[in-house]
């Protein structure tokens, strides 16, 4: 084995090794709690940003480094890796694994797509819709890797419809019998997806065991390529996959719960701004859904005029008679909802719960009136969004799902006890422990930054920016930050750059919201890479797509979703936020830390 390769083998054991020593004269030099809290810094952030170990591994280093230099005693660094949050996320698994657990997510997209019928242009729309709408409830990856098996069957139905048109075609034609062939083709086609989809790993919440088993599959279903009858047919492969996957994290965006950042953000600002309590369920879905939308829209656009072209007269063309592939396509979407049954009482408990959980978290504290959280005006602030969160999702280990039943001696047939809607080992295969960690792993960062008063330095170096103007200020940190998430994990990205970017805003004086509501939004935007995000890695693993395809499709979402969020900025969030002040608790904040 050459020395290139060994050294290859070992690098990431090299890289943990060596990078601790080549940072070391930081804090031997400069000798200040300042520069040891920078040399710990810079360590995560480089395992984070290499992922030479796993990013909750990772975490857990400022829990042993920092009571080692004396930042902060253990108990209040194990204090930072529970929090608010944790709860928050334990109630939202709940409700996550009911729904998986009886089948609610497929029929809710089945459903979806039912009603916007079979038009290629509409039928992406309609799988985008629902695969948004599902993501704002359910893990990202969860929705991509539910959905794919869905559009895959569609899509082969679609070109097989289409095989067998083109065979009759020709057999009245030539007179020849080609039908065979052609169907045999298809039906091959359809059979090596099939077995792809059977062979795939069930992908569940963890970032980094998706991104694993995707690669695997990328690997696998390079050799065995689809054939595709004409390049229509490959083009609308390609479409599905990236609407699904791009549909999922453009769904996340809307809500707190919806994906890992948004949540993190959360948490840290109402941390660090306690007096601030605008920052919940309520104002959150006011803010993120209208942008949502648009980025939607004009993502769908953008893809559909990418790969099959934008005809508008062909789509908005009423009472057009529909194609046979059309009608293939409605046929097999139907039959796989007719599979599912009659809607089943558990179902039905789910489908209440989750509705009470959302009219609870948008009622608490709606912001144009007085929420239901003025019952307790008590002790304001002490009923938050994960109060809400964890009273549902206990509800779900209480409600009856199944009676439990056993034969008597003499043959009657008895029941003897129940099983709840969710049992805990279905909870515990579905909690995402590692993001749980990651997070924690974060705030005990963030605090560190504050006690030793490194985030005060930072702000100071970098007050200078306030001579900028503030959109160019709001440009450059989203553009870092989508630049930076294509090659970091998201959750790491957020947690790394929070405790800079306030005290920046707090140097110049400018509202923290203005700069740290864009940097959290674009932190999602990781559409180049099939390696960015898990529901990238998913649809790249069906075969369809190249690395060019995704670099070219993902480049122009990723400039519609900033410039969409920068027209956001500069619109109706002004007004929500009060941004154009510089506010009293971000003032309180930043004199608190001043040496």
């Amino acid at each position: 084995m050459s020395l290139f390769s060994c050294i290859w083998v070992y690098r990431r054991f090299l890289l943990i090794l060596f990078t601790p020593l080549i940072l070391l004269p930081l804090p031997v030099i400069l000798q200040s709690k300042e520069a040891q809290c920078a040399y710990i810094l810079f360590i995560v952030a480089v395992f984070w940003l290499t992922e030479a170990l796993p990013l909750s591994v990772s975490a857990l280093l400022p829990a042993l480094i920092f009571p080692l230099f004396g930042i902060l005693p253990s108990k209040k660094v194990a204090s930072a890796y529970f929090k608010d949050f944790h709860l928050l996320l334990i109630g939202v698994i709940c409700l996550a694994t009911s729904i998986e657990k009886w089948n609610l997510h497929r029929r809710i997209a089945l459903r979806m797509v039912m009603m916007l019928g079979a038009n290629p242009a509409w039928l992406s729309l309609g799988f985008m819709v629902c695969t948004a709408f599902l993501s704002m409830w359910l893990s990202n990856t969860s929705t991509t890797a539910m959905v794919m098996p869905i559009v895959e069957a569609v899509v082969q139905q679609i070109i097989s419809a289409e095989a067998q048109v083109k065979g009759n075609q020709m057999t009245y034609f030539s007179g020849s019998t080609n039908l065979g062939l052609e169907m045999n083709e298809c039906a091959n086609g359809y059979e090596t997806n099939e077995k792809k989809e059977k062979t795939k790993p069930v992908l569940r919440h963890s970032n980094d065991a998706a991104k694993i088993s995707s690669k695997m599959e990328l690997e696998k279903n390079a050799v065995t390529r689809t054939k595709y009858r004409t390049k229509k047919d490959h083009m609308m492969c390609k479409l599905m996959c990236l609407c699904i996957a791009y549909s999922s994290t453009i769904g996340g965006l809307t809500t707190i719960t919806g994906t890992s950042t948004n949540l993190i953000f959360a948490e840290h600002f109402n941390t660090r701004y306690p007096e601030c309590r605008c920052i919940n369920f309520g104002s959150w879905f006011m803010m993120s859904f209208p942008l949502a939308i648009i980025i939607l829209l004009l993502s769908w656009i953008w893809l559909q005029w990418l790969f099959l072209g934008f005809n508008f007269k062909e789509m908005f063309t009423c009472g057009k008679t529909k194609t046979v592939e059309q009608k293939a396509c409605e046929e097999v979407i139907k039959q796989e909802y007719l599979k599912l049954g009659p809607i089943r009482y558990q179902e039905i408990v789910t489908l209440v719960l989750f509705t009470v959980m959302a009219l609870l978290w948008f009622s608490r504290e709606p912001g144009f009136a007085s929420g239901w959280s003025a019952l307790f005006s008590e002790y304001p602030g002490f009923v938050t969004d994960s109060t809400v969160a964890l009273l549902i999702g206990l509800l779900f280990f209480l409600i009856p799902a199944n009676k439990l039943t056993k034969t008597t001696s003499t043959g009657r047939l008895v029941a003897f006890d129940y099983t709840p809607l969710i049992t805990w080992k279905e909870f515990q295969s579905f909690m995402p422990w590692d993001i749980a960690i990651l997070v924690g792993g974060g705030f005990a960062l963030a605090d560190g930054c504050e006690h030793s008063g490194l985030s005060k330095w930072v702000g100071n170096k970098l007050s200078p920016l306030g001579s900028l103007p503030l959109w160019l200020i709001i440009l450059i940190s989203s553009l870092l930050v989508t630049s930076l998430t294509e090659v970091a994990s998201n959750p790491a990205t957020i947690t790394l750059l929070l405790p800079i970017l306030a005290p920046l805003a707090e140097a110049i004086h400018v509202n923290p919201l203005y700069i740290l509501l864009p940097t959290t939004l674009c932190t999602s935007f990781a559409f180049l890479l099939p390696v960015a995000n898990p529901p990238n890695a998913i649809a790249f693993s069906y075969g369809h797509l190249k690395v060019i395809d995704m670099v070219k499709a993902g480049l122009g979402v990723n400039v519609v979703g900033v410039a969409v969020v920068m027209l956001g900025m500069c619109t109706w969030i002004v007004p929500m936020f009060d941004l154009n002040t510089y506010p009293s608790w971000a003032s309180a904040v930043s004199n608190q830390t001043m040496p």
